[in-house]
């Protein structure tokens, strides 16, 4: 054992690929140094699945002796993941602080496996889309995550009318560290406006030349225009209105639209938050004609319907942008993930206080965004690899390894020597009811209140140290996060 090698994880099962697993002791330091097999053979999952299976394997156990190192964590049988990596957030800082801000969304992160999140440019102020307003960002973030991050940078339409050098822009963001490029075919900000398709597509040449991502939220503009001002000349103000005003039309149209625009200029093209069957097939046929287009989805998405609007204990949760859609287009997503159409699941974190902004009895000025990035990884597990729909392989590969890849974070997503000593420690075992009132984001609020995930996240560390831990004993605190490029 090397002299910086003073930790170690020990009984932890890892993934083995597919529905296998592994048991081992994982020893670091702030990197992974070096991974011990404690049993030779591959563990199916079906001999583990429930506490009885699992405790009977564990007495049929040869422990090997306590592991040599200064700090010693039990893992007591659960599975270890790489941190999750969580690619689209918005956690307002700086600018919207009155909704959510980075210490309490890096902290509910950290409760939900999430060592590492990408903070959209939209909900800044400044918004990051030049050198100035990333170097404001990055200057007040010092000190206030407990997680580590990256940004998204951002081209708007403001941009185009104020006749800014948007080429110049993007390759200065670029240089800086900025993951990839963020737009809008449809937006409801005057501080980020959505672009027309030929400015996306003037933009995604500039965005092939850093060989970074654009990502584009894909909903109409013209369409959802016109449905919008049909439905308020009938003063609807109820929320099946709003969902037939950004229905799947308004989705598919744009991704057609962006398609088109992605094969043109062979810019990597990431649709954000997708919603609808017919949009995923759409991409599916992208895929397979080598257009180089990905796609994530979200929990939400993946748990309701446009029947859970009449529920009115979650009608202004639920609110979102794109809405969910319907049944038929909720199994197409766990389709999509299992199959691989989908990259990766994110969560589109946007909380606020939901006393002033979910209470509106005109469901057009309720404030549209959920705060999930405390529940995606027990939600995955638990709604995902738990009910057969994604092998334990495909939940950790959405999580952490696919992000990680997929936005070059060279150290992140995945248990190996080497990489950053980031884990979560999820008991696979475990059920826990989601309750509003014990979450970590600043808004206190979901439509998942009440829903009981079978899954809970023990423990996460970060570089390791740990930053959240059940029992409350931590090694770091606010301001331990950093940033990354």
């Amino acid at each position: 054992m090397t002299v910086s090698e003073n930790k170690v994880i020990k009984n932890v099962f890892v993934s083995a690929g597919e529905n296998y697993l592994k048991l081992v002791d994982i020893y670091f330091s702030n990197e992974i140094n070096r991974i011990v097999s404690l049993i030779d053979q591959k563990i199916p999952w079906s001999e583990i699945s429930d506490i009885d299976k699992k405790s009977a394997f564990i007495e049929k156990l040869a422990i090997p002796p306590a592991p040599e190192a200064e700090k010693i964590y039990d893992g007591r049988f659960n599975f270890l993941i790489p941190g999750a990596v969580d690619p689209h957030v918005h956690f307002d800082t700086p600018g919207y602080e009155f909704r959510e801000d980075f210490e309490h969304a890096s902290t509910a992160a950290a409760f939900g496996g999430v060592t590492t999140v990408i903070d959209m440019p939209c909900t800044s102020i400044p918004a990051v889309t030049d050198e100035e307003n990333f170097v404001v960002k990055k200057n007040v973030l010092r000190e206030r995550s407990l997680i580590d991050f990256a940004f998204w940078g951002g081209v708007r339409g403001n941009d185009f009318e104020d006749g800014s050098d948007i080429k110049g822009q993007i390759k200065k963001l670029a240089k800086l560290g900025v993951v990839g490029f963020k737009v809008y075919c449809l937006s409801g900000m005057n501080t980020f406006t959505d672009l027309t398709y030929e400015q996306i597509d003037e933009t995604a040449e500039y965005v092939n030349q850093t060989n970074l991502p654009l990502a584009v939220h894909a909903e109409d503009r013209n369409l959802v225009a016109f449905k919008v001002e049909r439905s308020k000349a009938m003063e609807r103000k109820d929320w099946d209105a709003y969902c037939k005003s950004r229905d799947i039309q308004a989705e598919t149209e744009a991704i057609a639209k962006l398609i088109a625009i992605c094969g043109r200029t062979r810019t990597r093209t990431l649709i954000v938050h997708l919603s609808s069957q017919l949009g995923l097939n759409l991409i599916r046929k992208a895929k397979q004609q080598g257009i180089k287009i990905s796609a994530e989805t979200c929990p939400h998405y993946l748990t309701f319907t446009q029947e859970d609007f009449t529920n009115p204990k979650i009608t202004a949760f639920l609110k979102t942008a794109p809405p969910v859609k319907f049944e038929s287009d909720r199994n197409e997503l766990w389709n999509g993930l299992a199959d691989g159409s989908i990259s990766f699941v994110s969560t589109d974190h946007a909380g606020c206080d939901p006393q002033k902004e979910k209470s509106s009895e005109n469901f057009w000025e309720v404030y549209g965004g959920i705060p999930g990035v405390e529940h995606r990884v027990p939600f995955l597990f638990s709604e995902g690899f738990l009910k057969n729909r994604i092998s334990l392989e495909k939940t950790v590969e959405l999580l952490s390894v696919n992000p990680a890849k997929y936005f070059r974070l060279s150290d992140k997503g995945s248990i190996e020597p080497g990489k950053h000593a980031d884990f979560a420690l999820i008991n696979l075992w475990k059920s826990e009811k989601i309750e509003s009132g014990k979450m970590h984001s600043k808004g206190k609020y979901t439509p998942f209140d009440g829903l009981i995930f079978n899954s809970v996240v023990e423990t996460t560390f970060l570089r390791g140290n740990v930053i959240m831990n059940r029992a409350g004993d931590v090694d770091a605190e606010i301001g331990y996060g950093k940033i990354i490029k």
